[in-house]
């Protein structure tokens, strides 16, 4: 079964970045897109990006575009969440998960956004607090 690990958070001050790190123990990556979410204090969880798996095919949701950069390296079994020009309503914990649906992201392309459902095999998460 796929397990993912979540790694890179920290404190950071506002206007700094912050380079996430989505690991796959016990199995290999190749088959599935990955996604990256966060949940906020008090708040759903909503997702960022989605990554096929080949890397070809990436998906933001809306609010995500810009700041936000995806990658992944199958070799090393990794998904990374690049974070640029933080802001305080970035804190959250921020976690990866894996699609149900194998190799294809899947968005709403009305709203541009992420169902958790259409997710699975979630990571404990890594938290992200931006504060000066």
């Amino acid at each position: 079964q796929l397990q993912l690990v979540e790694s890179g958070g920290g404190l950071v001050q506002p206007g700094g970045s912050l380079r996430l790190t989505c690991v796959a123990s016990r199995s290999t990556l190749d088959y599935f897109a990955i996604a990256w979410f966060r949940q906020a204090p008090g708040k759903e969880r909503e997702g960022l990006s989605c990554i096929s798996t080949s890397g070809r095919v990436i998906k933001y949701a809306e609010h995500a575009k810009g700041r936000f950069t995806i990658s992944r390296d199958n070799a090393k079994k990794e998904v990374t969440l690049e974070i640029t020009s933080l802001k305080p309503e970035d804190t959250a914990d921020y976690f990866c998960a894996a699609s149900v649906w194998g190799a294809m992201c899947v968005i709403d392309e009305d709203t541009r956004t992420f169902k958790s459902t259409d997710f699975n095999s979630w990571g404990q998460g890594t938290r992200v607090t931006v504060s000066s």
